[in-house]
């Protein structure tokens, strides 16, 4: 299987739980240039009015320098690889199997096909954890 399998950093920013707060910051990064390839936004369950929004990628000094000013920070709890190759039926459960027989334990795992593409993001506790997933998966 042909899988493009890379480390990436992901951003995340406290936002109101309001109509327009989410808008809010992901508009100051499309003003400043950024082209993300993965958002997701949620309520923050321990801090009632809050949420947390979480990017991918954002590149170059404008792009940071505006994160920044919205509250972004990398997240340095969260590990994340991206995956990216054809799609095929259970090629998820066979991935995330693969990481289970190598012991890797997941924080998070997302997934979506586009075409004939899928692109998955996996979340892991440990920069080690994140380089063993890389190398299992390359080896897929």
């Amino acid at each position: 299987m042909d899988l493009l399998v890379e480390s990436v950093d992901v951003w995340a920013a406290s936002v109101p739980d309001k109509p327009g707060g989410v808008a809010q910051v992901l508009t100051v990064l499309h003003e400043a240039g950024a082209d993300l390839q993965f958002i997701i936004a949620r309520r923050a369950q321990e801090e009632p009015g809050k949420g947390v929004v979480f990017v991918t990628p954002l590149q170059g000094d404008a792009e940071v320098r505006a994160a920044a000013v919205v509250g972004f920070n990398v997240t340095r709890r969260l590990h994340c690889v991206r995956l990216m190759g054809a799609d095929r039926p259970g090629v998820a459960a066979a991935l995330t199997q693969k990481l289970a027989d190598g012991g890797i334990n997941l924080s998070g795992f997302s997934a979506s096909v586009i075409g004939k593409q899928f692109v998955a993001y996996v979340g892991l506790d440990s920069l080690d954890d994140a380089n063993k997933a890389m190398e299992i998966l390359r080896q897929t």
